[in-house]
């Protein structure tokens, strides 16, 4: 037996430590010979993925993290957040391909590997340990609130203030962390609860590109991009789950506050269980100062002079009573909620600080087991509990620690399971698993005969019940009765929970759930009325956003209800962009005609659709790919000049749609598409529009404009350039020189599939970049289309209805059999791409890790399990690949 073997069979999971060597050596054969020649590192990394296949795989993926392990682990020191911010900076250059809040998950998931490295190696203390997780989170929010602030900087200029002498001074903002990271405790899939504050209300200086805002409206801007960024998901899920409900006024309360309307807040309509949170409270990013203000103000409220012992100790128990009721029966321990669990020994804490805490401040201490210690040396618990609850809690932690990171998920529970007990207790460095159960057992009954001492029974009803936290935060104060009865919310929240909470904050949204849409939707007249007499530029954005998301969340409560085929739910959402995009310009005429003494519908526009948009068949998420077109006539004899007029048009267009207010957002809008990109003018004319199609666009630009629509704006003109266009753009199509166009049609697509492989994981499935995918049937659709002068049929320009007309044209009967493969291979990843963006939102890449949204969209299509997804998904993709080969030919063509 070799020296590899021996220390192998050593492991907890031996098995999963050569499962990897062996996927190591397939997929990375040149980092996995610098591993084997290498007898410390090759033992750290196969301890870490015998503890936890979720880094297994995360290695798989990334190998370079070998090496990078291999040059920290040697460093046993609680790195601090200037540190890891340091490194995150750093990590942020090398990843500048990604997206940010890609680049926070990716960045967490790096220094969890190291920090649980040195966790099972018992190089650190538990409470080391929860530090540098609470640092790395800290971290992680100071890079959010600086990329967050730099944007809004750009767009409204700093926010300012007034100080007591009159002056302007910047005004400042923290983000203030509850719960175990405001103690420091966070574990490695804690959520983390946060509230925002600022200083003081004011406005921002207007040296931005969009003027002056309130701070208000700055900083609730400003929460919601953090927010975003360290909380949203993507294909590699959010760096944390960030809980905001905790927040004064809990879900119905603004992002942000004041620092004076906090203060006033906690003091004068906080509930004991909302102080009581403020126990471990800290400033986690932002202005220090801001907390320590917002916290002398309120600290007296938390910690009462006037607090009555048993008071403080009934009110505990109360909330502690309320859990065990509320509980579910689990098949196992769970080692934070059970008896004599985690969560016990913190009431202990908690509540004898809150008894005692009024009248002795240096018991004020938010980290658990400081907190004993100080209350052990105070007498209120003896030198042997404070032992016993110290040694129970270091225990409990480091076996929540063990049990999270095997998969990455927040659970607490010991499983019943004889197997996955006995590698649990081997991770655990336990013989057997009949010592660890006796080891578990002994804690937690030690730790609950010291919870049953200092909650000894008073029997007491108390009108003010004290909720804890969690409690309060799964039945906020709000609650709305309707949102308990309403079957079609019901469904909403198991389908598509980001939709639900949305209709949950609308009462009028609500309680229209259960209707049903009228096929004639008249979404234009819908606006038109909404927006009538609506005089303030503000005014209008927040009822279009308002009207315009119940008119989605209809279409979303239909969808989900099954009363809509996939065709008439794009449909919908189509004609709802139409109407969307006729109301911008609506409101940006009338912005216009103050600044400009000049109506925009007298001077003809049009605005031009493409992708979904031009094809008819937008679905949720999707951007609106614009290019926007005015009429060189009107502006030749015109004094004013277009290109000023224009550009402060498409500016106000786009706000209009595209910008975030407190109502939200309705689309992102993407101009890229116009010539010469994001160098060329906002909006062109006529005449150079076609001379740019008739000479200068590229081959991508003529497969992209194929799908070109009049979508809105002046309806003769926009359906002129239209047919122009259309004209010109198969025009020079048929003058390409003999296979051209299929040799730079397959460049183009090899290209964006390449190019989105790097950003993405060895084992996700891209059903639109990847081989096989959507783009696969739209270029080769596209290309057959320009390659034998085949324009969409007016009336229906989807990509169903194109296949169906190349089908059916006689100069394609050789292609009859690969168009029938994109065509069911298009309305199979079509279908899965809809119910994808309903349930998890806009991704492309297929939720593997998401096993309970892969069962509800294998329920929308009719199939049988996730597994059979994949398998029709492998099948379809490798067909779809095969025709699309056929079709723009191979690599030798």
């Amino acid at each position: 037996m070799t020296d590899a073997d021996s220390l192998i069979n050593t492991l907890p999971d031996p098995e999963a430590a050569r499962r990897f060597l062996t996927q190591l050596a397939e997929k990375h054969p040149s980092k996995a010979k610098r591993l084997d020649a290498n007898d410390a590192l090759f033992s750290d990394i196969t301890t870490l993925v015998s503890y936890s296949p979720l880094f297994a795989t995360t290695l798989l993926q990334n190998p370079e993290h070998i090496a990078w392990l291999g040059r920290k682990r040697m460093d046993s020191t609680v790195r601090d957040k200037q540190e890891l911010l340091e490194s995150l900076a750093r990590f942020s250059l090398t990843n500048s391909q990604a997206e940010p809040h890609v680049i926070l998950a990716r960045f967490r998931r790096r220094e969890l590997m190291r920090i649980f490295l040195r966790d099972v190696r018992r190089l650190s203390t538990v409470a080391e340990i929860t530090e540098e997780i609470s640092n790395l989170a800290d971290a992680i929010l100071e890079h959010a609130l600086r990329l967050s602030r730099q944007d809004l900087d750009n767009r409204f200029g700093s926010p300012q203030e007034v100080d007591e002498k009159g002056r302007m001074r910047p005004a400042d903002f923290c983000i203030v962390s509850l719960g175990k990271l405001g103690s420091k405790e966070l574990n490695y899939s804690s959520d983390i609860d946060l509230i925002f504050i600022y200083s003081s209300e004011g406005k921002t200086s207007g040296s931005g590109a969009k003027g002056s805002t309130t701070n208000l409206e700055y900083f609730s801007k400003l929460a919601q991009s953090i927010t975003k960024l360290v909380g949203g998901q993507g294909g590699e899920g959010s760096a944390y789950r960030v809980d905001m409900r905790l927040r004064p006024n809990g879900r119905v309360g603004p992002l942000a506050l004041p620092l004076a309307d906090t203060v006033r807040y906690y003091k004068t309509q906080a509930a004991a269980w909302e102080r009581q949170v403020l126990i471990r409270s800290r400033a986690s990013a932002g202005s220090e100062s801001v907390f320590r203000s917002f916290y002398s103000q309120v600290e007296t409220e938390v910690f009462s002079r006037e607090s009555a012992v048993d008071d403080a100790l009934e009110n505990v128990r109360l909330s502690k009573q309320k859990i065990d009721l509320e509980k579910r029966a689990v098949d196992g321990i769970d080692v934070k909620l059970g008896a004599g669990g985690i969560r016990e020994i913190e009431f202990i804490a908690q509540a004898l600080q809150l008894a005692h805490g009024g009248r002795d401040p240096w018991l004020r201490a938010p980290h658990t087991l400081i907190s004993l210690t100080r209350l052990s040396e105070r007498g209120h618990i003896s030198h042997a509990e404070h032992t016993s609850l110290f040694e129970a809690y270091d225990f409990l932690r480091r076996l929540e620690h063990i049990l999270q990171m095997e998969n990455g998920l927040q659970t607490h529970l010991v499983p019943d399971d004889k197997a996955k007990l006995g590698l649990i207790a081997r991770r655990m460095d336990f013989a057997d698993t009949a010592a660890f159960s006796k080891a578990v057992a002994k804690k937690m009954t030690s730790a609950n005969r010291i919870f049953q001492r200092v909650f000894t029974a008073r029997p007491k009803t108390a009108s003010n019940e004290t909720p804890d936290l969690e409690i309060s935060a799964d039945k906020p104060k709000s609650a709305n009765p309707e949102t308990e009865s309403n079957p079609a919310l019901a469904e909403l929240k198991r389908i598509a929970p980001r939709y639900a909470a949305i209709a949950e904050s609308r009462p009028d949204i609500l309680a229209a759930l259960n209707d049903h849409i009228v096929e004639d939707r008249r979404y234009s007249e819908i606006f038109l009325d909404a927006l009538r007499n609506k005089k303030n530029f503000g005014k209008r954005l927040g009822v279009l956003r308002e009207t315009w998301t119940k008119c989605l969340i209809e279409i979303v409560a239909q969808d989900v209800a099954g009363k809509l085929s996939l065709r008439e739910c794009k449909r919908l959402q189509t004609e709802l962009a139409e109407a969307s995009i006729e109301a911008a310009l609506q409101i940006t005429s009338q912005e216009l005609e103050s600044r400009f003494d000049i109506k925009l519908e007298d001077a003809p526009v049009s605005v031009l659709g493409l992708g979904k948009l031009g094809g008819g068949g937008l679905d949720y998420d999707s951007d609106l790919d614009l290019v926007i077109v005015y009429d060189d006539a009107y502006w030749k004899s015109n004094e004013f000049q277009a290109s000023e007029f224009f550009a402060k048009a498409v500016e106000i267009f786009t706000n209009v749609l595209s910008s975030v207010t407190r109502d939200g957002s309705l689309y992102r809008v993407d101009l890229r598409l116009r010539p010469y990109g994001s160098k060329g003018l906002a909006a062109i004319s006529s005449q150079a529009m076609l001379e740019y199609m008739n000479s200068t666009a590229e081959v991508w630009e003529l497969l992209a404009f194929v799908m070109l629509r009049h979508v809105g704006g002046d309806a003769a003109f926009g359906k002129d350039i239209e047919a122009k266009l259309r004209k010109a753009i198969f025009h020079r199509a048929s003058h390409s020189p003999t296979g051209e166009l299929a040799a730079e049609t397959r460049r183009i697509r090899l290209a964006l599939e390449k190019q989105r492989a790097k950003a993405r994981r060895s084992n996700e499935v891209d059903i639109k970049y990847g081989a096989g995918g959507l783009l696969d049937v739209y270029f080769a659709t596209r290309f057959l289309q320009l390659e034998h002068n085949i324009p969409n049929d007016s009336e229906d320009r989807s990509t169903p209805a194109t296949l169906k007309l190349l089908k059916g044209n006689p100069s394609l009967t050789t292609h009859h059999s690969p168009l029938t493969t994109l065509e069911e291979g298009y309305e199979f990843l079509a279908a899965l791409d809809h119910n994808m963006r309903l349930t998890v939102g806009r991704t492309s890449r297929v939720p593997i890790a998401n096993q309970h949204a892969l069962e509800v969209i294998a329920e929308l299509m009719s199939l049988a399990s996730s597994n059979e997804i994949l398998e029709q998904l492998t099948f379809h993709r490798l067909a779809i690949r095969g025709a699309f080969e056929t079709i723009v030919g191979g690599a030798d063509r």
